[in-house]
């Protein structure tokens, strides 16, 4: 059983939180505070209850070395700002100062450690780098749902070390939501997937051609799939590796009974930067040196259809390349065309952070009826995989 805050005597303690901030940064400016805001209501329960919080995240890929544009530091400052108050911090995660500061805080003090990834034994799962972060809490909270799927020091090294240790408010909420929409979604469920990786979700949809009523696939990955069905698509992104088990799984969807959708036609560019020269294309009429880089108006149409039919939604991939204003076009129609179904009663649970980077952009995030702060943790536990970091915390 799976402990949750509330479990615990909190006063007096030193409350060891495994959050997940790895946000954007731009220069020492953090972009997008999502994240951030979302780990603030178990940071609140442990101060308000008289603990001491010490937080420990990751943020990018630095590979076990130091890397200035990776720090902390901002992300720090920003919570800070939205606590308003002040938060120690310490620049080496097991350095001896560190776990000095983090012995001698004070009931209501926050300490947040240097990315964790600055050391090796983060992603090696280190039992000794496992130990020298246990030596900060007193009690061991994971609340990074975004890195459940991985097995690493701060999510399962740790819990060894600790007789008491859980999950904070958003993990609860976040396994509960999605284990819910999994065990008896309203139906018509109709997953959509977009993006451009084909092989991070490619169990999700082998999961869900037993359980869904409709698939919709856009976004890069399409392309993939369209080709295996033996259709031209230009000069569009297409993983080849990966056009044998594309084949399968349309003859499984086909045996299943399970619907389909793909794009229909696109828009194209000769290339990602020439937003100029674009045109609709069928996606059987695709020139050879143009590539397809969002759904075109007739796909929208066809595939925003089948959404307003739909009860229970789940979205993982924007339908193009929205960062760019010339293909943004997909993602925005399906993303306005469902808060409409939210208002109509549907349950539209989106995953992945590229899928909530462009609703924020589109002002739209809050309109949904739960946005998932984990893209790869969500596509794992959808697709009927289990967690790591869950695993080690069952006792």
């Amino acid at each position: 059983m799976i402990k949750t805050l509330q479990a615990f005597d909190l006063r007096g303690k030193n409350i060891l939180i495994r959050t997940d901030f790895n946000v954007p940064i731009d220069g020492e400016i953090v972009t997008n505070n999502f994240r951030i805001k979302a780990a603030l209501p178990t940071i609140k329960t442990c101060i308000e209850a008289g603990a001491a919080v010490v937080i420990m995240s990751h943020l990018g890929r630095p590979k076990g070395k130091q890397d200035q544009s990776l720090s902390l530091i901002p992300v720090g400052e920003e919570l800070a700002a939205l606590l308003e108050m002040p938060i120690k911090f310490s620049e080496n995660c097991v350095s001896t100062d560190a776990i000095d500061t983090s012995i001698s805080l004070k009931p209501g003090e926050i300490h947040l450690l240097e990315n964790l990834r600055f050391n090796n034994g983060e992603e090696g799962n280190d039992a000794e780098f496992s130990s020298q972060l246990a030596r900060h809490g007193h009690i061991f909270i994971n609340d990074a749902f975004g890195t459940a799927h991985r097995e690493h020091a701060s999510n399962v090294g740790v819990v060894p070390y600790f007789k008491n240790s859980g999950i904070g408010w958003l993990m609860d909420k976040e396994l509960n939501y999605l284990d819910r929409l999994m065990n008896n979604p309203k139906r018509p469920l109709t997953l959509v997937l977009g993006g451009a990786k084909v092989d991070t979700k490619l169990d999700l949809i082998d999961n869900f051609l037993t359980n869904a009523d409709h698939l919709i696939i856009g976004g890069g990955m399409a392309f993939t799939f369209l080709k295996a069905k033996g259709r031209s698509v230009g000069g569009s992104l297409v993983d080849e590796t990966k056009l044998g088990i594309a084949k399968s799984m349309l003859n499984k969807a086909r045996v299943k009974g399970v619907k389909l959708s793909f794009p229909v036609d696109v828009m194209c560019s000769r290339s990602l930067n020439e937003q100029k020269n674009i045109s609709t294309c069928a996606i059987q009429d695709i020139p050879d040196d143009h590539m397809g880089l969002d759904i075109g108006p007739e796909s929208i149409r066809m595939f925003n259809s089948i959404l307003g039919n739909s009860k229970t939604i789940l979205w993982n991939g924007p339908m193009g390349v929205f960062e760019k204003k010339a293909f943004e076009q997909g993602t925005r129609e399906m993303a306005i065309h469902l808060v409409s179904c939210v208002t109509n009663g549907s349950k539209v649970v989106v995953g992945g952070g590229d899928t909530a980077a462009a609703l924020e952009s589109f002002g739209l995030l809050n309109d949904m009826t739960h946005i998932s702060t984990g893209g790869g943790a969500s596509l794992e536990l959808l697709g009927g995989n289990q967690l790591p970091a869950i695993k080690a915390l069952e006792k």
